[in-house]
């Protein structure tokens, strides 16, 4: 008997995925040859107020050449030392790139710190306890959550561009969602992939809309009527697409795409929720979390908080929350477990940490992402322009949406790739005849929408890694809504073209 026919193919590991892609990428470098642009500053208005961003000038680029005066393709050394990134060296340099604002090193440590802090929390069994409370309430309507999540975390997406906070909400919601009956992965749904379809159809968000039409020329937060009506549009699919697969799930659980690695929650839970009592302090740390929760969202709003402040709000969470339990001796908390469930939290959520970094690793390979350095990138860039630049009208604006899809597995950042891409994209738009709000909306969708599933995005593979989903089995899941996605965000931009948008 052969026993190669009863086995089931597996999906690499998400670390193997990576590398052959830090293969192909490698490769490019090979082919396409270094260029950069001049940069110069442009002044955009934003709530009343004057700001400046530094952007490229489409009309000065240049290919970079050697001493000879020849433009070749360099390609990228097996191992490099000082500035160079090298083959080899793409999980270190992808690590400790960029600063505590960004990606990566910023984001790693927003993960580790997040990770240790939800380890407390989670010592003190609050969140069990309070899961069994919820359980109960819902009994009959536990569908009913998934819908109502998904679609206020697309309005924080819309309105003060969240992202990376899902980090800690799906780490909050994947064990309720398993206890359910749902899954992890409808925790990543509601929360990371509503944030991006929020992300995308913004008609306010200060970090994509009002950078993108700031350096296009065009009025700040302009056009929000349709905007609006794309968000309410969108969020209604991705709400009923949720719950549609949600009570899938729930009807037959190893119909799940994560059914083996949710094996860690429903192994974890306790064995009765009925019997879990739910004491003061469980309630303390309860709210606790969630005047946390308020503070994070009063801070992005209204402070402008980003990655430092909001890991600092979410290990102040923690330590307060440790600190009830010690009191109150939950699950017979002392001082020292407070340190040992931080540095617990902190270890579980390692590997999300090290992904961040090898996925930083590919834009470094391609020479980084600033415009005025010679890289690969700004080459594929301009290339990239100039071919949309000879199609017809809805071709064009197709093709530019198109385009910003593709270039956001590199550049997963939307203010960063504003700044990059717009400055081509709105003067090519002048050329064949599309408007400027047009090119802006083909920016918008192209930058949220992918954020769902390239191995790139820091917010993306953080928030996998607290639900411990893997990768692989997101994209065997992510596909088909992906594919709606594209497929809605097509017609909306060629509606847009036909309207003069």
């Amino acid at each position: 008997m052969n026993d190669s026919k009863n086995k089931t193919w597996r999906m690499p590991h998400t670390f193997v995925i990576v590398f052959f892609v830090i293969i192909l990428t490698s490769l490019v470098t090979y082919i396409v040859p270094k260029g950069y642009f001049e940069v110069t500053e442009v002044e955009y208005e934003e709530n009343g107020e004057m700001k400046t961003k530094e952007v490229l000038d489409p009309n000065t680029f240049h290919y970079d050449t050697n001493e000879a005066g020849e433009t070749r393709p360099e390609g990228v050394k097996l191992f490099s030392t000082g500035e160079d990134t090298g083959f080899l060296n793409y999980v270190f340099e992808g690590l400790v790139s960029g600063d505590k604002n960004g990606s990566a090193v910023g984001v790693v440590a927003f993960i580790i710190v997040i990770g240790g802090a939800f380890g407390i929390v989670m010592h003190t069994t609050a969140i069990e306890s309070g899961m069994m409370k919820l359980i109960q309430r819902m009994k009959g309507r536990e569908s009913l959550i998934v819908p109502v999540l998904f679609i206020a975390f697309s309005l924080g997406g819309a309105i003060f561009g969240m992202g990376e906070e899902a980090i800690a909400f799906a780490m909050i919601l994947a064990p309720v969602m398993v206890a359910i009956g749902f899954d992890a992965i409808t925790a990543v749904f509601v929360t990371y992939v509503a944030t991006q379809v929020g992300f995308g159809t913004s008609w306010m968000n200060p970090f994509s809309v009002a950078i993108a039409q700031g350096v296009s020329g065009v009025p700040v937060f302009s056009g929000a009527g349709l905007r609006m009506i794309i968000w309410a549009i969108f969020t209604l699919t991705g709400a009923l697409f949720a719950w549609w697969y949600a009570t899938k799930v729930r009807k037959d659980p190893q119909r799940s795409f994560s059914y083996h690695t949710d094996a860690y929650y429903r192994e974890n839970k306790p064995k009765d929720y009925v019997e879990v009592s739910f004491k003061l302090g469980h309630s303390l740390v309860i709210l606790t979390l969630f005047a946390g929760i308020i503070w994070v969202i009063w801070g992005v709003i209204e402070q402008g908080y980003y990655i430092p402040e909001i890991a600092t709000q979410f290990f102040a969470i923690g330590l307060v929350s440790g600190i009830i339990g010690v009191i109150f001796k939950l699950n017979k908390m002392r001082i020292n477990d407070i340190a040992e469930s931080f540095s617990k939290g902190a270890k579980d959520l390692l590997p999300a940490a090290l992904i961040v970094g090898m996925a930083k690793g590919i834009l470094l390979l391609l020479g980084g992402d600033n415009a005025n350095e010679a890289s690969v990138l700004n080459t594929m860039l301009y290339t990239a322009g100039m071919a949309i630049g000879d199609l017809p009208q809805v071709l064009s604006a197709w093709f530019m949406y198109v385009f910003q899809s593709v270039f956001n597995f590199f550049v997963v950042s939307g203010s960063g790739q504003a700044a990059l891409t717009m400055p081509i994209m709105a003067p090519l738009a002048d050329i064949v005849g599309v408007t400027r709000q047009t090119a802006v909306l083909a920016f918008q969708l192209g930058d949220g929408f992918t954020n769902i599933m390239v191995p790139t995005s820091a917010a993306l593979m953080g928030t996998l890694g607290a639900a411990r989903v893997e990768w692989g089995s997101w994209i065997k899941f992510i596909w088909k809504f992906m594919l709606l996605l594209f497929i809605m965000a097509s017609v909306v931009m060629i509606i847009a073209v036909f309207i003069n948008y």
